[in-house]
């Protein structure tokens, strides 16, 4: 390690508050600490703003009435109030719950009584309206703050409502009036005590809640400085979910542990744009970023004319050939090389300054597994896309590829400070000091995470000959079928979505002879397929069952055949009629199917492809974006691959 890092490496036995209070002693008003995009135009904040609204926004909780060791729940988008609040809130002794801003009443209620939280931080009406809907329910709330005033018009009138603006004003009232209370209860915290909760991901039930103290955040934080050459001053955009172990690991982790520079984008619709105004270093987002990204390039090559098209596919091939050499650590031809430079010239460079990727040192696809197809494909145009892994109980992201180690169907190898080793029975387990505390009021479930000290990850997984973590899936959902093979569906699922016209697919074949698959299209790139063609369609019902889509999505699902082993390969496939929807409950919030809950909605679906019926017709309920439920009557057909 340099010099640098190892001024930093002492901070690791505070708090994360007391973390960001020296790291403000460091850098004062020099450089910028948290930028944010709004109406065009960069704000900035340098470290001592930094500390300045994390001090405002603990005192003005303890002026409202908040006490030691209580709980706050945070529903917020990415901005920098998150991150004021979130540290403010812990250097006054509470702990924080982050909830998706795209769940509904119930859960948020649910979530919030689960921890008794005295106090909620929104994000604007739309956070406030579902509190006021659920008011009768939360009596532990004593106040809900929220962040963006537009359309609170009525605030003024019930004091159970207080704007973020009074506060900070509160705050620093009470700062004004005890000067010396800010830093009593900010040397009182312990490294070792409850920094926050974050809710897993409740693929199999109802989420637990994750207990992570302030040394699991530096632990993991140092892991990665250790590990990557991280400066002081480099950018990280935030683009992932607060609720999201991942921009938590690494706000309040690596970046703030680090000095780096905190990015908040305008909208998430102006990711892309605003990549380019920043150039971030390094990111890590969901496997789904990735695959909407390739879909988006490659049909967008698709539309380009023959000459754009041909140099783009000859540009990947050579891309390919070099990557396949480094793969196999072999040397890569003078022409290959020099071909591959050309390439990067006239092609990959442009097109990755295009989409804003041009900057990046580093990035990583984490949360889900994702197609070799997807790492290989961006890798092939000169972006350094690695797969890590990782989860929440373990603090977060702990396997990344090593720059000059990267196999595209592995996670790479661990952190340093981080051991992981197989069982008996192939589950993969990780033991480091980021590993959680526990699960909050949940003995059974925390004794039952653990194996000998060692965190039981709940994947199959083996190490290759040179170290490498290969993940299998999830063990409870590895599929055996009628003869006894054993099997991923993320494997095969993985795979499907490297197809710009499918979103998602659900492999099902459990104690069967064969494999089927039920499909979701991507709707924007599948109805700009149809528009192109002439093919009329109103709803994505409607697109879904046009025979010409069936056709181009059987097209799709063969190439992936092709490149399955037999007892793998999809034998028929249905076209649901309706997008999988976490507000159905049938993903999570981080996007991840909730297999046996889609197992027994759609059995009906299921069931008729293991005949030799050919459509089934579906009656029942669907419910609208706007909340509307309506009634569906569709026939569905089952269309036969092999």
């Amino acid at each position: 390690m340099d010099a640098e890092k190892e001024k930093q490496l002492p901070f690791l036995t505070g708090t994360l508050p007391q973390i960001l209070t020296a790291q403000a002693a460091r850098f004062g008003t020099n450089g910028a600490a948290i930028r944010e995009k709004a109406y065009g135009i960069w704000q900035t904040y340098n470290w001592q703003d930094y500390l300045r609204y994390v001090r405002q926004v603990g005192l003005g909780l303890v002026a409202l009435g908040f006490r030691r060791g209580e709980a706050v729940g945070l529903i917020t988008d990415n901005h920098p109030e998150w991150l004021f609040s979130e540290l403010g809130v812990q250097a006054v002794g509470g702990v924080t719950l982050n909830l998706f801003t795209s769940a509904v009443v119930e859960e948020l209620s649910a979530s919030l009584n689960r921890i008794r939280a005295t106090f909620v931080i929104v994000q604007d009406q739309e956070q406030v309206d579902k509190m006021i809907a659920a008011r009768g329910k939360l009596s532990h709330v004593r106040n809900v703050i929220y962040i963006d005033p537009t359309g609170m018009s009525f605030s003024g009138d019930d004091p159970w409502l207080v704007s973020f603006r009074d506060l900070l004003s509160g705050g620093e009232a009470l700062d004004c009036d005890r000067p010396d209370l800010f830093s009593t209860e900010l040397n009182r915290g312990k490294p070792e005590e409850t920094a926050m909760m974050i809710q897993t991901s409740g693929t199999t039930g109802m989420p637990k809640l994750a207990m992570l103290s302030h040394r699991n955040l530096t632990s993991i934080g140092e892991s990665w400085i250790r590990a990557v050459s991280i400066q002081a001053g480099e950018n990280w955009i935030s683009i992932s979910p607060p609720a999201w172990i991942v921009d938590q690991m690494w706000g309040l982790g690596v970046a703030l542990f680090a000095g780096m520079t905190m990015n908040f984008p305008e909208t998430p619709e102006t990711v892309l744009e605003d990549f380019r105004d920043i150039g971030p270093s390094r990111i890590i987002t969901s496997s789904r970023f990735w695959e909407e990204l390739a879909s988006r390039i490659r049909v967008r090559m698709g539309d380009a004319g023959w000459v754009k098209r041909r140099l783009f596919t000859e540009a990947e091939r050579i891309g390919r050939a070099v990557l396949s050499r480094q793969v196999r650590k072999e040397p890569t031809p003078p022409l290959i090389r020099g071909l591959h430079h050309l390439a990067a010239m006239i092609i990959y460079r442009p097109l990755l300054d295009r989409i804003g990727c041009a900057n990046f040192l580093s990035a990583y696809t984490g949360g889900h597994p994702i197609s070799p197809d997807v790492i290989s494909f961006f890798r092939a145009i000169g972006l350094n896309l690695k797969q890590c892994y990782g989860l929440t109980e373990g603090g977060g992201i702990f396997q990344i590829q090593p720059d000059e180690e990267v196999k595209p169907e592995t996670v790479g190898t661990p952190l340093p400070g981080v051991q992981v080793r197989i069982s008996e029975d192939q589950e993969v387990l990780v033991s480091s000091h980021a590993v959680f505390q526990g699960y909050y009021q949940d003995y059974q479930a925390t004794e039952a995470a653990f194996t000998q000290g060692w965190l039981r990850t709940g994947d199959a997984g083996y190490l290759d000959p040179d170290g490498h973590l290969m993940i299998i899936g999830r063990k409870e959902e590895i599929i055996r079928n009628k003869s006894g093979d054993a099997f991923s569906p993320d494997f095969i699922e993985t795979r499907l979505k490297f197809s710009p016209f499918i979103k998602e697919a659900v492999i099902f074949g459990e104690g069967r002879s064969f494999l089927t698959a039920m499909i979701n299209i991507d709707f924007g790139n599948t109805g700009s397929w149809a528009e192109e063609r002439m093919i009329p369609y109103t709803t994505y019902m409607d697109l879904s069952q046009q025979t010409a889509v069936e056709e181009l999505i059987l097209k799709e699902v063969r190439k992936v055949n092709e490149q399955l082993p037999e007892v793998m390969k999809i034998h028929k496939f249905i076209m649901l009629y309706k997008l999988l929807d976490a507000d159905d409950e049938e993903l999570t919030r981080t996007g991840k199917v909730r297999r046996r809950f889609v197992y027994g909605l759609y059995l009906k679906l299921i069931e008729t492809m293991y005949t030799a019926e050919k459509e089934v017709r579906v009656k029942g309920k669907i419910r609208y974006r706007d909340g509307q439920i309506g009634e569906i009557d569709t026939l569905v057909r089952v269309i036969e691959v092999l």
